[in-house]
Order: C-alpha cells, then structure tokens, then sequence
C-alpha cells in the first residue's frame, strides 16, 4: 500500500512524515521546503504477529508495510504550473490513496500560506488543482477517442463515460464522487488512473488540547468531518508535534505518553486502520518455525488469489487451505490444540479469505 501525503505548505505534513517514517524530511516554517517528494516505509502494527512468533518460536518475523510519500504542498495554480506545479501532481497519480492533512489548529508563528485558518477553503483549493489537472487529462483523451471512433465504432461507450466524467469535474465534483452502474464502465475509469478518482483520508492537524476528545470540541474538525462525510472520506484527528515526540519513544514510554494525553493510540495506529478501511484491505497470516508473516489482500479475496500473494506457484498448484482464526489459535495456545476442538478447517477455492486467518497452504505443481 502506497500513501501520498498531501496538502497547503506549512499545514504539518513534513512534520507528520517525519514522525511516521521516522525520516529525515526537512520541516520549516516557509512554503516548497519539501522539494523531490521523500519516501519512507514503515511497518503496520500487529500483535499478533508477536504471539504467533512466540507459539511458533519463529526465527524472522515480517510485518506488512506502508509506503507513505510526502509530496510537496500544492498551491492554488498547481495545475498550471504555480508553486512547484505539475511535477508535484505527477507524484500523486502514483500512490493508491491520499492522505490530505489539512490544519486545523491556530498557532500565530506557523505562517499559514492564504493568511488564516479555514480547512474546508484549503481542502477545496487542493481538489480544485486536482479537477484541472484530471480535465486537462480528460481533454486530451476525448480528442483521441473521437479521433479513432471514425474507424471503430465500439469506442462510442468509451467516449460516453468520458464525456460524463469531464461534465462532473467541470461542475467541481470529484471522479470518485461520479457514478457508474456499469461494474464494465467503472473499470473502465480507474484505468484512467485520475488524481480525483483515489481515495481520500483527512488527517486532521490539531493542537495537543484537542487530542482527548478527538477533536469534538474543534469547530474547524467539526468542518472537516461534514465535508469527508458528503466526500465519501474518512477522517481521523492527530497532532503531528505530538507524533513527532512519540516517534522517539520506545513502546513501553509511548503508551505511558499517550495514557497521559488521554489517547488510546497513537495516530500512526489510527491512520493505518482508517487506510485498510478506506481501502477495502485485511491481513491474513502465516507462521512456522522459519517465519511468521502477515500478508495484506483485498477484502472478498478467495484462498487461491490469497496464496498467489505469497507465490505465483501457490495460486496456480492450489489443492486447499488448512485454516485457523487467530483468536481460536491464541485461546488454546497451539495448532494441535485447535485441532482436537475442530476449529482448523480444510477450505477449498471459493474460499474467501477473513481477516486474521491463520493459514496454511497446500498446493502442487
């Protein structure tokens, strides 16, 4: 899973980045400090994969991951080249979701770059750069296909989805926000691989105070959360300094930390989860004496798909799957255990995988 993070210069993004990935962005107080985007990989937290590892006496332990990307803030005239322009929107179109980070807390030595705090203006001078830079996509595509549709006529349900599609940008709706009734012309967009067309979490940037209550009392979350809602997003509230601090903690210091704060988790854990929800995404996971793995699939995938994940040899030999839940495994301490109770199961190809299954797969070729 790849995430881009987005949003205004000085809004907290650097700052976020850093503290996630525990990287070395440079954060400042002026706008385009961010230039060539920086990546930064960090493993998904799981708990289970510590008991497995323990059960199994596993000699490696391998987490699934999460790339996050910081793309430099965007400006209103991106889409033209303003700011650091289209090589910035370029970086987006590469990522499966983005993670808007948008400021919602007053702070009169951070310069904000429109001069005042308003998330919901921000949130839509970053979508408006998008929407131009999807119909200026669109144009050219459309142009293509009504060229070619003179020696193929097939292409006239093509050009019908474009044309829709640039008529709802135009009115400043996102492509995400378009319907299609046809599963055919769906996916049919998402080739087309629109910056408007990915999904989108709101990363709240709020003040320490803020972070009890998760933002309730924040008029500009409040803002925030009525916008996802008719946006299809999701939202979840953080403090990017007190991530910052968090990130050099060892674990035992950052739950004594956030208990203080009055936090249950950090918002690393928080936005991981709000992404694997956003996206559709669940882990199911494999152990032995070598290594105990998680490996994250889509939501309704069957057996054989999910062992392809492991090797291409694994889907195309796949005779079944010996399959186990987690907390079955974990309350009796042992596969034999589960065994003798019946809980492990032999499933066959149509299968579909749940999160947290514990599996093993059996498979010829």
């Amino acid at each position: 899973m790849k995430l881009g993070i987005v949003g205004l210069p000085n809004v907290g993004k650097s700052t976020l980045f850093n503290s996630m990935t525990l990287g070395k962005a440079e954060a400042a107080n002026y706008p385009f400090c961010t230039i060539d985007p920086n990546v930064g990989v960090v493993a998904v937290p799981d708990k289970r994969l510590d008991r497995l590892t323990a059960l199994y006496n596993s000699a490696k332990t391998t987490p699934a991951v999460i790339e996050f990307v910081d793309i430099a803030g965007l400006v209103k005239g991106a889409s033209k080249g303003e700011g650091l322009g289209n090589k910035f929107l370029s970086h987006i179109r590469e990522v499966d979701a983005i993670v808007h980070v948008v400021r919602c807390f007053e702070d009169g030595n951070v310069v904000h770059v429109d001069g005042s705090v308003d998330p919901v203006r921000d949130i839509e001078t970053i979508n408006l750069e998008l929407i131009f830079s999807d119909i200026e996509i669109l144009e050219r595509r459309i142009a293509k296909t009504t060229k070619s549709l003179m020696g193929n006529k097939s292409l006239k349900k093509e050009l019908d989805v474009l044309k829709k599609l640039q008529e709802g940008l135009e009115k400043g709706i996102c492509a995400r926000m378009i319907p299609f009734d046809d599963p055919d012309d769906a996916a049919f967009v998402d080739t087309l691989d629109l910056l408007t067309s990915k999904p989108v979490l709101y990363a709240a940037n709020v003040a320490e105070d803020d972070l009890a209550d998760d933002g309730a009392s924040n008029e500009n979350v409040q803002a925030v959360r009525e916008y996802a809602a008719k946006d299809g997003s999701e939202v979840f509230v953080l403090c990017a300094k007190i991530e910052e601090e968090i990130s050099e903690l060892d674990n035992d210091e950052k739950e004594e930390f956030l208990s203080a704060l009055g936090v249950s988790s950090s918002g690393l854990d928080r936005l991981i989860k709000a992404s694997y929800k956003l996206l559709g995404l669940i882990s199911y996971l494999t152990s032995g004496p070598d290594e105990t793995r998680a490996w994250t699939i889509k939501n309704g995938t069957k057996a054989p798909q999910a062992a392809g994940k492991i090797h291409t040899d694994f889907e195309r030999g796949f005779i079944r799957a010996e399959v186990v839940a987690f907390d079955d495994l974990d309350r009796l301490g042992s596969m034999t255990a589960a065994k003798e109770q019946g809980l492990v199961r032999s499933e066959g190809k149509e299968y579909v995988v749940k999160d947290g299954d514990v599996i093993l797969f059996r498979f010829n070729v």
